[in-house]
């Protein structure tokens, strides 16, 4: 019969057959290394994304509001994330971060607004 051990300490498992670990201890850790090069990504994005929803709901209190793209870009706005885009009836194309939007018109300016629950 074939010793098997566990992935992570390399303890002799006694057990299932389909057992890969001697305990949650070493499954955890064994997992979270696994999963560290993607977990560092995802929450730099996620970190961005969440600072870019604050700025656009401090600017927004109101639900809409009109502001200069440099004032987003001052607050440390990063117009590169955003999490969905969409595009109206009419082809206007909003922006958003979570629930909080924008879309820009002329002269680098920016509508704020906030998700209606029609809006998908």
């Amino acid at each position: 019969m074939e010793k098997r051990a566990c992935l992570e300490c390399g303890t002799v498992l006694r057990g299932r057959k389909d057992q890969k670990f001697c305990c949650d201890q070493c499954r955890n850790t064994f997992n979270n290394r696994q999963n560290e090069d993607a977990n560092k990504y995802v929450r730099r994005v996620n970190n961005i994304l969440r600072k870019n929803r604050r700025i656009l709901e401090k600017l927004n209190p109101k639900g809409k509001a009109t502001v200069d793209g440099i004032h987003l870009a001052e607050e440390g706005f990063n117009f590169h994330y955003f999490t969905n885009i969409y595009k109206t009836q009419k082809g206007t194309i909003y922006y958003f971060c979570y629930e909080q939007g924008y879309q820009k018109i002329e002269n680098d300016q920016y509508i704020l607004v906030v998700k209606q629950e029609y809006v998908k």
